[in-house]
């Protein structure tokens, strides 16, 4: 029988994984890297970091896969993961942020958006950056449950199992983010 990566579920290449198979680890990557990239971009609002980050979370698995139970989902795992990284690039960046405040330099955290012209096709990737603008900045509490679910697609269920909370506490977070969001795009 002849072993074919992409046809294997995700559970048997983390096993193969862990066992030392790098071929099945890139089977993993090819299937989460898009799916993850996109969760990471709107997590952190950069794609440059998001990028770094989605590297970042990749080694991490290669290296926690003999952690992995593979008797439950890989999916929830790896996004589990990843929104590590995303919380400690958070803590990150608010450190460095203070502590640049602190010497004086008075950064700014991003430049003000200028679309000038009625060029439909600007003023869609000028709203779709303040979409991910606003998502990147709301508090981890909302940000994490909205980005599992109705971005990535993810069950509430699957969302609460990788976030360690209740369906409910979802649902209600969900409810909590969509009106953030929608007061802060009602200000621009």
């Amino acid at each position: 029988m002849t072993y074919a990566p992409e046809s294997a579920s995700d559970e048997a290449l983390a096993h193969r994984a862990a066992g030392g198979d790098r071929a099945a680890f890139n089977g993993l990557i090819r299937r989460y890297k898009e799916p993850l990239y996109r969760f990471v971009r709107r997590y952190v609002g950069d794609a440059d970091d998001a990028y770094d980050l989605l590297q970042d979370t990749f080694i991490s698995a290669w290296r926690a896969l003999h952690r992995y139970d593979p008797k439950r989902p890989f999916s929830p795992w790896l996004h589990r993961i990843a929104l590590n990284k995303c919380r400690d690039f958070g803590r990150r960046k608010a450190v460095r942020r203070t502590f640049l405040r602190l010497l004086a330099l008075g950064t700014e955290d991003q430049p003000p958006m200028d679309v000038g012209g009625a060029d439909e096709e600007l003023e869609a990737s000028a709203r779709l950056a303040r979409l991910n603008m606003a998502i990147a900045a709301l508090p981890t509490l909302y940000k994490e449950p909205l980005l599992l679910t109705v971005i990535e697609g993810l069950s509430q269920d699957e969302a609460a199992v990788i976030l360690g909370t209740t369906r409910k506490a979802i649902e209600m977070r969900l409810y909590r983010a969509r009106r953030k969001l929608a007061d802060e795009l009602e200000k621009g």
